[in-house]
């Protein structure tokens, strides 16, 4: 036991790995050594789409739409800078996939102790649960129907025991659907261009205004999500590339490709939807539209296209769907990453759905409609605060030499990381401030 330990330690891991991430589709799809870079490109391209999909969920929806009909187009630069964020940390995730051969859980399972690595699962868990939240708000409010959102289940044992890149196409396709139904909806709106321009630069009201900065805090949380940095280190081992220098260095290149062009279409999908926010609502000082129901009733008859409502709901239900295919997968990686625990996927997913649907029901049935449209905001300024509990692990360990090898990230890449976590913690910390009282104190003592 004691050679074990000091065999792991020596490569700066507490304990050894054990079981690959995702064993039934781990080095599955196989990268032909001698293909082009185009031939490559294709054969690598499919992780960042997974991911991508938590990018532009229904919490995104809430959190866009607040936004855009409460501030116009002030928070597309929050949109922007998050999803700059985003890339960053997802190629950071990339690296550390490829270059341990762990994903996030597992690294955080090998390098602390049990006591934390149970805390983090825990964390992770919420911000998961959270997650789902906001995905059954948004199915159910697309059809009024909570329990079709059970179906992301039973698609995923379907298309794992068909391949993984089954998987990979069906979320490219909702995806396009996606994008497709908001090009038309930015058409529609027709926004004023100088405007939207303007709204790409970072205004310091956005801190000012605590209003803006909840809302911006929740756009935060909804793009750079927790469980989307264990995720996308898991499923960048479903490639099965040469296990060389050259092999992996040339993988990681072409997963970060992958994911960066792929949350370029979450950056669209999201800032159209703000802009249609923005354009519809906000100029027209209907100021407080925060309800995805209310955004559906009055598209229609505000832009004057009776097929305006029907594209949204219909981008809705794809963007629920998609985002509940992919959080099982998320699901099943933390469980089994952090706990060593194997569960079948349907009921793994009954589980976080349950924890997901009670307090949905009962907002709903005492609140209203309104009450989980506050829910569905709040799930996402959860996922935010959760954030920095994942973003500084994973960029401990990928700044780390004797975990990462020649693989461990650049100088500047992880100053870019770090100012990244500390932009995270510190716009976090100020709403907690702000909330709790303490920044006005300060302001009194000063």
């Amino acid at each position: 036991m004691l050679m074990h330990e000091e065999i792991s330690r020596s490569n700066g891991w507490r304990l050894e790995r054990t079981a690959p991430s995702l064993p039934e589709s781990h080095r599955t799809i196989l990268i032909a050594p001698g293909a082009g870079f185009w031939r490559k490109l294709l054969a690598f391209s499919g992780p960042g789409y997974l991911v991508a999909v938590g990018y532009m969920d229904p919490g995104n929806w809430a959190t866009d739409l607040a936004g855009g009909s409460g501030f116009g187009y002030t928070l597309l630069s929050v949109i922007l800078l998050s999803n700059l964020m985003a890339i960053l940390l997802q190629a950071l995730c990339a690296r550390l996939g490829i270059a341990t051969q762990r994903d996030l859980a597992q690294a955080c399972h090998d390098h602390y102790s049990q006591p934390i690595s149970l805390a983090l699962w825990l964390l992770c868990e919420l911000a998961i649960c959270a997650c789902d939240l906001a995905e059954v708000i948004g199915s159910a409010i697309a059809l009024n129907l909570l329990c079709i959102t059970a179906l992301d289940v039973l698609a995923v044992l379907y298309l794992q025991n068909k391949g993984f890149r089954y998987i990979e196409a069906l979320v490219v396709v909702l995806i396009l659907t996606i994008g497709g139904c908001f090009l038309f909806e930015v058409i529609f709106s027709n926004p004023n261009l100088r405007d939207v321009f303007g709204g790409f630069l970072p205004s310091s009201e956005i801190v000012r205004n605590r209003d803006m900065l909840y809302i911006a805090i929740g756009i935060l949380g909804a793009t750079v999500m927790p469980h989307n940095l264990y995720l996308h280190s898991s499923v960048v081992q479903t490639r099965n590339y040469e296990q060389t220098s050259a092999g992996k260095s040339e993988a990681i290149k072409f997963a970060t490709i992958d994911s960066s062009v792929a949350l370029m279409f979450a950056l669209f999908i999201n800032a159209a939807i703000l802009i249609v926010a923005a354009a519809t609502f906000h100029s027209h000082s209907q100021r407080g539209v925060a309800e995805i129901q209310d955004a559906y009733k009055l598209l229609s008859p505000m832009l004057g296209v009776p097929i305006a409502s029907a594209l949204f709901a219909f981008a809705l239900l794809a963007s629920g769907q998609n985002s509940t295919l992919t959080g099982t997968l998320a699901g099943q990686i933390v469980m089994e990453g952090f706990l060593n625990i194997r569960l079948r996927p349907w009921l793994r997913r009954l589980i976080t759905r349950l924890v997901a649907i009670v307090p949905a029901v009962f907002t709903a049935a005492f609140f209203g409609t309104s009450g989980t449209a506050k829910l569905l905001l709040l799930s996402q300024v959860i996922l935010s605060l959760q954030l920095s509990f994942a973003v500084v692990p994973l960029i401990l360990f990928t700044s780390d030499r004797r975990k990462m090898g020649e693989f461990v990230s650049p100088r500047w890449l992880q100053m870019l990381a770090w100012i990244t976590a500390a932009a995270i913690i510190l716009v976090n910390g100020k709403y907690l401030c702000d909330w709790a009282g303490i920044s006005a104190w300060i302001g009194r003592a000063l």
